[in-house]
């Protein structure tokens, strides 16, 4: 391959996940490699595509999110403002989100402190001895 052409397995190991990740991203119509036969020719623009998915994936966005946000590139554009505004968007939705995951994980917590308290304390009022009188 020449330096801006990878294989499947040069990108798989690249970014340490397996060749049907890829695969399955390109059945997903985010990547779209040349063919020789049944040779996968991927291009810098795809290494770049499947960078850009993965860092999509960490921030926890759908593979739907990730493919709205790559169809908004343009490459002739000048700068890509609008690409940008909906990734803002998405992260934007993708905090709230979490912010409202850590109160509620927050909330459980704490009924679980205080209920782990309630058995603690039955548990020490039923061992106490008897009174003898």
């Amino acid at each position: 391959m020449s330096s801006n052409t990878f294989t499947i397995s040069q990108l798989s190991k690249e970014f340490a996940i397996t060749t049907r990740s890829i695969r399955f991203y390109e059945d997903q119509g985010l990547l779209t490699p040349e063919r020789d036969g049944q040779k996968r020719i991927y291009t810098s623009h795809d290494r770049t595509w499947l960078k850009l998915i993965l860092r999509g994936k960490r921030l926890g966005l759908t593979l739907a999110e990730i493919s709205q946000i790559l169809d908004l590139y343009d490459s002739s554009a000048a700068n890509n403002d609008q690409q940008l505004l909906a990734l803002i968007e998405k992260i934007k939705t993708r905090q709230a989100a979490l912010k409202q995951q850590m109160e509620d994980i927050k909330a459980l917590q704490d009924e679980l402190d205080a209920a782990y308290q309630r058995c603690n304390n039955a548990l020490s009022s039923n061992s106490a001895p008897e009174d003898q009188s």
